[in-house]
């Protein structure tokens, strides 16, 4: 039966979304942020002790407690999981992650805000190496906790070698925790039971710390030309997937 439909030559099921730009400043903030990805700032490269950490929060994370207990996969069988559950509540995941070192810091709050936001930015900058670096940029988006200038001036009098970046307005893509952010999802809170919040704060935590042992940075693809017309650049990394995904010839 799937034979068919992969033969169809046009398939509607299959679609790609956009968002059009809206942020009259796009390219020169993008611009900003992917040159600290590539380690240089305002065309000087960055030293040693510089570090780039994006920051980013992923609320409802959702603690289900199944009303009937999974069945264990089996041989050529998945795990079953019962449709129905209780909510045992939904903490907020507030994540910073240091691109050039695949390291997080991770916060795990009742909710988003100033306070929880500070909160994760102390737990990365009283660590070392952040804590003795030249400069920290801290690449966030627009949400209420960290949008103005008030902001910039907050994490600057806290910690004066940080340094805040903002996104573009509508480019999430731009923040590299978005990339991190479905990792955890589908690897530390699968459709098991979890009773409590407790449960799901400790799931978070431990795949954090072997997150931070075992994992290698993003091999981030986007740059500056792909600015100039993001739908060429989208099909272009589609093919270089393609390319690494498809077996040698024997």
């Amino acid at each position: 039966m799937r034979r068919r439909p992969r033969e169809n030559a046009i398939k509607p099921w299959r679609y790609r979304s956009w968002i059009f730009i809206r942020d009259p400043d796009f390219r020169a903030k993008a611009q900003r942020i992917l040159d600290l990805y590539a380690r240089t700032f305002e065309g000087i490269p960055l030293s040693e002790d510089e570090y780039v950490v994006s920051n980013d929060e992923k609320t409802s994370i959702q603690a289900h407690c199944r009303c009937h207990p999974a069945l264990a996969p089996g041989r050529a069988r998945a795990m079953r999981v019962n449709h129905e559950y209780g909510r045992g509540g939904a903490p907020a995941c507030l994540a910073s992650y240091d691109v050039h070192h695949a390291t997080v810091f991770g916060r795990y709050e009742s909710t988003t805000g100033i306070v929880p936001f500070a909160a994760v930015v102390e737990q990365a900058m009283t660590a070392e190496p952040h804590a003795g670096a030249k400069h920290v940029f801290w690449i966030v988006d627009d949400s209420s906790s960290h949008r103005s200038e008030r902001a910039v001036d907050r994490l600057a009098g806290a910690f004066p070698n940080a340094v805040m970046v903002h996104t573009p307005v509508h480019a999430s893509w731009t923040n590299q925790t978005e990339i991190f952010f479905p990792i955890v999802r589908r690897k530390a809170v699968p459709p098991h039971d979890v009773t409590d919040l407790a449960e799901v704060r400790d799931r978070l935590r431990a795949f954090e710390d072997r997150h931070n042992v075992t994992a290698q940075p993003f091999r981030w693809r986007c740059t500056l030309s792909d600015l100039d017309d993001p739908p060429a650049g989208l099909d272009r990394h589609a093919r270089d997937r393609q390319k690494e995904s498809t077996p040698l010839a024997a």
